[in-house]
């Protein structure tokens, strides 16, 4: 008999996340696809979205009464995820917990030892097949031990098992998502208005050594793409039977295999649907695709999001991104010239900063004119290769912090209150030069949708406190962000 399983998403929320839109938790759509696939009852909880509390969110695990609850993280959601954990232990210690995602199988040890009491299990990397062996195994009363891709406490002792090999290109293919366990109204990008989005992931995978993050420890640095039949079939199934006209590459880097990903948009061209997509890549893939630009813009790419991160050739270098200034320069002017919107990222807050770097840094965002630019904080993730070396410099060890705006690294010639001013000057002096830009634009759909995102954008509960304050912003550029509010 199997068993009902429900997956929640963690309910954090940092006033960041939710300016452009609801998204769908494309993991535990996998997931639920293979439980229920395997004869088990699965249940998607997207508290995140609807905004549940903790107590909204135990009442609803007391109504479903569930075998199993599973969660997955990232590490800001991290605190979130185990008060969830903890509050299902508290209401039905019957109840099994499990945890996945990238924070807890990077951590596991410390996840299980600081938590041994609200978590029974740890997946570690891929889970599709592992929750569904370790249903399997609960349901069965046999010895989860023998199933790869866990960590758990045995008599106070930490047993972890084997490592699971990652799926293969081809079984990526045969995975069945259950999307319609979604209730698709929840789910709109807010620059289109009247859309319904889905995030999709094309392939998985990060190949780059980029110090400061963590994919491509999780996915111990292999890529596997999904053919581009499965990938455009996806795509038609979700527009044709839930409305779906918004879609979200998830993928860290979709676009790793050219022939592979030009498929993909021929793919989606021969659709003829009326669909908008919305992705990141790497810069040096778009230089690479220059002469093919034109297939991103009849596929429906409106919105490219490139890591660009930082400023200067010894900043790329400390960060291992592997690729050069004049590469990120080229990649923002050809996608300028396509007329496809762009979004990059400079990081601010190394331990060395001062108001000069910073200074250099925004004026280089300014040069680089790509449409939208983030200044984030540099974010010590406990796993990431530069760690160690930014461990002293750590001022907060509350991972609901790195949230890549809040400053938890102080510089060594930066207070933590300067550090952040800085960082909301390089936005309110960026976007400032940019509106009449935008009021210019001759393409009408862009400029409404930069429009719409800089509404957005100033109505988050974090930038709507600092990057609007009445007294930071010249009277006649208020006025300004006011018509723009209601028009």
């Amino acid at each position: 008999m199997g068993l009902k399983i429900l997956l929640i998403t963690p309910p954090y929320h940092c006033g960041i996340l939710e300016i452009a839109g609801r998204w769908t938790p494309v993991n535990y759509v996998y997931l639920a696809g293979e439980l229920r696939r395997a004869g088990h009852e699965p249940v998607i909880y997207d508290a995140m979205t609807l905004n549940h509390d903790l107590t909204q969110i135990v009442e609803r695990v007391r109504r479903e009464q569930p075998d199993l609850v599973g969660l997955t993280a990232f590490t800001p959601a991290y605190p979130a995820a185990i008060e969830v954990l903890t509050a299902v232990k508290r209401l039905d210690p019957k109840i099994t917990t499990v945890f996945g995602g990238i924070h807890p199988t990077l951590l596991y040890a410390e996840v299980l030892t600081r938590h041994a009491a609200a978590v029974d299990y740890v997946i570690r990397g891929e889970g599709e097949r592992t929750i569904v062996e370790l249903a399997d195994c609960l349901s069965a009363q046999e010895d989860a031990a023998a199933i790869p891709g866990l960590a758990f406490l045995r008599d106070g002792k930490l047993v972890v098992t084997p490592k699971r090999t990652q799926m293969t290109s081809s079984e990526l293919d045969q995975l069945q998502p259950a999307w319609d366990l979604l209730n698709w109204a929840d789910y709109t990008y807010f620059m289109i208005p009247g859309s319904t989005l889905a995030v999709l992931s094309s392939s998985r995978g990060c190949s780059e050594e980029c110090g400061f993050c963590s994919q491509q420890k999780f996915w111990e640095r292999q890529w596997r793409g999904r053919s581009p039949q499965n990938v455009v079939a996806e795509i038609a199934r979700l527009n044709a039977d839930f409305g779906v006209n918004v879609f979200m590459f998830g993928d860290e880097f979709p676009t790793k295999d050219r022939a592979r990903w030009e498929e993909i948009l021929d793919g989606i061209i021969a659709l003829q649907r009326p669909i908008y997509i919305l992705m990141e890549t790497r810069v040096e893939d778009i230089v690479r695709d220059a002469d093919i630009m034109y297939k991103y813009k009849q596929a429906g790419v409106i919105h490219i999001y490139v890591g660009v991160e930082a400023a200067s050739q010894d900043g790329l270098d400390r960060f291992k991104k592997n690729i050069k200034v004049e590469e990120s320069k080229e990649a923002l002017r050809i996608l300028r010239q396509a007329g496809i919107i762009s979004e990059t990222s400079f990081i601010l807050g190394t331990p060395e900063e001062t108001k000069q770097s910073i200074a250099r840094t925004l004026a280089q965002a300014i040069e680089y004119d790509p449409d939208f630019a983030h200044f984030l904080m540099l974010a010590p993730w406990p796993y990431a290769d530069m760690y160690a070396e930014l461990k002293p410099h750590i001022v907060s060890f509350d991972y609901s912090q790195y949230n890549l705006v809040t400053p938890v690294i102080k510089p060594e010639r930066l207070s933590i209150k300067e550090l952040e001013q800085e960082m909301l000057n390089c936005y309110r002096q960026f976007y400032l030069q940019k509106l009449p830009k935008w009021e210019a634009m001759s393409d009408d759909f862009n400029r409404r949708y930069l429009i719409n995102s800089l509404r957005k954008m100033l109505s988050s509960s974090f930038l709507k406190a600092h990057f609007a304050g009445a007294g930071k912003i010249p009277a006649p550029v208020q006025k300004y962000i006011q018509k723009l509010a209601v028009s």
